[in-house]
């Protein structure tokens, strides 16, 4: 039973780290995108680049709570450590809903209107 505990431990880790190099990649290809790549076909987009780097947060972030949900799991959960994780998932949510209202320009559960 210690082993498969270590081996969750494992994935829990590898988790959080891939969320993590998920939000640094998806920061450094949307800068890149937007200094080099869209420098000569277009002119700059401010929005655009932001778009780009909250897409990148948002998936690092969806993908971080999943590395949380597991690692807790894991260990023996006190009631402490399951508080202490819902206050990271609001947290995590809260910011995802405020990125997805800065990307989209609307909630999430609201119907999109076609320009």
């Amino acid at each position: 039973m210690e082993d498969i505990k270590l081996y969750i431990d494992y994935i829990a880790r590898f988790t959080e780290a891939a969320g993590i190099v998920t939000i640094v990649g998806g920061m450094a290809v949307a800068l890149f995108r937007f200094l080099f790549i869209r420098q000569g076909i277009t002119p700059r987009s401010y929005r655009l680049l932001r778009q780009e780097l909250g897409k990148a947060i948002l998936l690092g972030l969806e993908i971080l709570v999943a590395g949380d949900i597991i690692s807790t799991v894991v260990t023996n959960p006190t009631m402490q450590q399951v508080l202490i994780l819902a206050v990271i998932v609001l947290i995590r949510t809260f910011l995802s809903i405020s990125i997805e209202v800065e990307i989209e320009g609307r909630f999430p559960w609201q119907k999109r209107t076609d320009d």
